[in-house]
């Protein structure tokens, strides 16, 4: 089977052409459903990757040693979703990390990947963040609005349409065989290890799924995301429902995962 050279960003555009949403992405907010139409996606993706720019995170010239790497320790949500793309649009490479392992591990993981920045979910994450030493960590941004952190809306702040021209100027130079993500081991029998996936790694899974499994081009159907984003099946069933026009809703926990799924 042949499949697209796609790269893993490209979802939203194809998403935009084919099949714009008005729910591309949804989560609970203050007990209230908040849902990110496709083209918001587009633009707030677009937004974080020139404040990344501004921040002066680059790919360099492209090659998995030379480009920034960016960490992000949070539960599954729009937010996750919308900087995996702003890392990848300009060629970085994004290390997710599971949040309840250990702060020895992470702390490893973090300058094992010489990780520039980092995103947090809470306030909880933050505190066990600012408990590890890294050589290479120059800052941390929230998602959640948190007293004396730095929210990661200062760096949409920060796109200029100087930077934005940046960021589309770069987008088309980033080849389907860069890599997209490192994936490091849980460590359980040892040290973890960083495997580097590029995006046609992870493409090739999303167009093989979809010729293996029922999902056609489904612009109405709607999906529960819960298992962690960090781990790659996760990361990669989403990337089937985006290029799929599927509508993810992302579970508040598993304990009311009945009642959400009603809702």
């Amino acid at each position: 089977m042949n499949y697209p050279a796609y790269r893993l960003f490209d979802a939203v555009d194809h998403q935009l052409k084919n099949f714009p949403k008005n729910d591309m992405l949804n989560a609970k907010e203050n007990g209230q459903w908040k849902a990110y139409a496709t083209h918001e996606v587009a633009d707030i993706a677009n937004r974080l990757s020139a404040g990344l720019l501004a921040k002066g995170v680059s790919a360099h010239n492209l090659t998995p040693e030379s480009s920034d790497k960016i960490a992000i320790i949070s539960n599954n949500r729009p937010e996750w979703i919308l900087t995996d793309l702003a890392v990848q649009q300009i060629g970085a490479i994004l290390i997710p990390m599971y949040p309840t392992t250990s702060p020895h591990e992470l702390e490893y993981i973090l300058n094992e990947s010489e990780a520039k920045y980092i995103f947090v979910s809470s306030e909880e994450l933050l505190t066990k963040i600012r408990s590890l030493k890294s050589d290479f960590l120059k800052g941390i941004y929230t998602f959640d609005k948190i007293e004396g952190a730095t929210h990661y809306s200062e760096l949409l702040n920060l796109a200029s349409d100087e930077l934005l021209q940046q960021v589309a100027a770069i987008k088309p130079q980033v080849p389907n065989t860069h890599v997209a993500t490192i994936i490091y081991t849980s460590g359980t029998t040892g040290t973890p290890k960083g495997v580097m996936l590029s995006h046609s790694n992870i493409v090739s899974n999303v167009f093989f799924s979809k010729a293996s499994f029922p999902f056609p081009d489904q612009p109405q159907t709607k999906v529960l995301s819960f298992l962690p984003l960090n781990h790659i099946f996760e990361k990669m069933v989403t990337y089937i429902y985006l290029f799929s026009g599927i509508s993810i809703f992302y579970a508040e926990s598993l304990k009311p995962l009945q009642i959400t799924l009603k809702r």
